[in-house]
């Protein structure tokens, strides 16, 4: 490897942090034959959300990706994992809790930023230079890269785990025609520690380093059609995604990360009162999470979590909300959990607003929803 390229290698991790990167590794453009077994593997047992790029060969291949190339940059760009002086939920003002990676603005817009401003760095200084980015809806694997580039460690949570910032971090990738010379991955590792894997709300780490996707409360948070009753207990009061294997991580134990502005929460959006949730309009949810990565899915799941919390609080004030959206909600699934939301509440409005529904209600599942919430609450009777 000449000099020239590692020079180069060297002055651009210099350059890292003023281009809003807080870590930088190198990555050979060898295909992942590793990887691609495991997303077989995944495949063949049903393990998959259906979110992932379909193609396993431009999955693990990057020469099918791009023309000839000899180098992938991976780049980490940490995030905050606490509130300051975070909102009470309490009876009359519960509030749900979005994900952390949601808490400030979209990171696919602000790693974009930050990879387009890499490469002008790097066209700057080689102006031959090729660059193909991607953050998250690329079609390569994120965590892949970044673990033989040597930002951190595939830990059991399936998460990267960084010695230095954690797992609360974003990852982002440039494949490249520049021949710069490879990182060593890191060495650490998890050891023997499991709590990630006993923490799990749904069990959906089925092993170490192994997630069942269709279990995962993140996962479920973001779908759009009813869930079951054992999975909306799990969900909690969760409206987008699941920070559960991350929180319990001890290498995460005192880690939070306040130094990239736009990323910084907004208490308000981070941890919002659940029942303004329920009315908000297409126009109100756009202008308040627009520009946040929970926003990609639309305002459906997130109402519904929200009336799943509310449930899951058993919260009385919030009765003549989901009475209202029972009654006159145009979605069916939202008729349905709220039902289920009611049945958990119970008292005598709940009830009436059930056996009126049952009459009226056309569409089967949300039918059979409010139904077994009458049977839940005679059952509680």
């Amino acid at each position: 490897m000449s000099d020239r390229w590692c020079e180069l290698k060297r002055e651009m991790k210099e350059a890292a942090s003023g281009l809003g990167i807080d870590a930088i590794g190198v990555a050979s453009a060898d295909p992942f034959l590793t990887l691609k077994q495991r997303l077989i593997r995944h495949r063949e047992l049903g393990r998959e959300s259906g979110f992932e790029e379909p193609d396993l060969d431009r999955r693990t291949e990057p020469s099918l990706l791009f023309d000839n190339p000899q180098s992938i940059i991976a780049i980490a760009v940490a995030y905050a994992s606490k509130l300051k002086d975070p909102p009470k939920s309490e009876p009359g003002a519960r509030r749900g809790i979005m994900s952390r990676s949601a808490w400030g603005e979209d990171y696919h817009t602000a790693l974009r930023e930050r990879l387009a401003r890499l490469e002008q760095w790097l066209k700057e200084r080689v102006p031959e230079a090729r660059c193909e980015s991607m953050v998250d809806t690329g079609a390569l694997s994120d965590r892949a890269v970044a673990e033989r580039a040597g930002i951190g460690w595939s830990a059991k949570n399936c998460a990267v785990i960084s010695p230095e910032l954690g797992s609360w971090i974003y990852l982002g990738e440039m494949i490249t025609n520049l021949p710069l010379p490879p990182d060593e991955p890191v060495t650490e590792g998890c050891g023997s520690c499991t709590k990630c894997i006993d923490a799990c709300p749904t069990g959906a780490l089925v092993g170490p380093g192994e997630l069942d996707a269709q279990s995962c409360v993140s996962f479920l948070t973001q779908t759009k059609g009813m869930l079951s009753d054992e999975y909306m207990r799990k969900i909690g009061n969760r409206l987008y995604g699941c920070d559960t294997c991350q929180i319990v991580c001890p290498v995460n134990r005192g880690k939070n990360w306040t130094h990239q502005p736009e990323l910084q929460p907004d208490n308000e959006l981070a941890k919002p009162l659940l029942l303004p949730l329920l009315s908000m309009s297409n126009r109100e949810f756009k202008e308040r999470y627009g520009r946040t990565s929970s926003a990609w899915r639309g305002k459906k799941p997130i109402q519904r979590n929200a009336v799943i919390a509310l449930g899951n609080f058993k919260e009385a004030a919030a009765v003549p909300d989901l009475i209202r959206v029972l009654m006159e909600d145009p979605r069916p699934v939202l008729r349905g959990t709220a039902a289920w939301s009611l049945g958990r509440i119970g008292g005598a409005d709940a009830e009436a607003a059930l056996r009126q529904a049952a009459v009226h209600e056309e569409d089967a599942e949300a039918l059979e929803a409010i139904r077994e919430a009458v049977r839940q609450l005679e059952r509680n009777g």
